[in-house]
C-alpha cells in the first residue's frame, strides 16, 4: 500500500512538472512570434519577418497611441498589425479580439524590453 502511494505521488508530481513546462513553451508571446514568422499566417504570402526582421522598427510599437502607416493614421496597435496583414502581406485581416491578435500584440510587446 505504501509503494502504490509513493508511485501515485511520484505520477502526480511528474504530471505537474510536465504540465508547467508544456505551459511555458506555450506562452502567448512565443505563439505570437510563431504567427509573426509563419508567411501563410492569415492567408498572406510573407511573414511578418520579412518587412520586420526579428522585430526591427516593432521595439516602440506596443507604446505607441497612433500610427502612421502606408499614408493611414490608425488609433491601435491591433489596427496597424491588421493593416500590414492586408497590405504587405496581401492577406486577410484577423479579429481585433482574437487570441491570435492577443498573441501577436503579447509578442510586439516583448521587443520593447530587448
Amino acid at each position: 500500500m505504501k509503494l502504490l502511494k509513493i508511485l501515485t505521488v511520484s505520477f502526480l508530481v511528474l504530471m505537474l512538472t510536465l504540465s508547467v513546462s508544456f505551459a511555458m513553451k506555450n506562452l502567448p508571446e512565443d505563439r505570437g512570434k510563431a504567427l509573426f514568422n509563419d508567411p501563410k499566417f492569415a492567408g498572406g504570402s510573407k511573414s511578418c519577418n520579412q518587412c520586420h526582421p526579428n522585430g526591427k522598427g516593432l521595439e516602440n510599437a506596443a507604446n505607441k497611441k497612433e500610427f502612421k502607416i502606408m499614408g493611414k493614421t490608425l488609433k491601435s496597435l491591433e489596427d496597424a498589425i491588421n493593416l500590414c496583414i492586408v497590405e504587405a502581406n496581401k492577406g486577410k485581416a484577423i479579429n481585433v479580439n482574437s487570441q491570435e491578435m492577443k498573441d501577436l500584440v503579447a509578442y510586439i510587446k516583448i521587443l520593447q524590453a530587448r
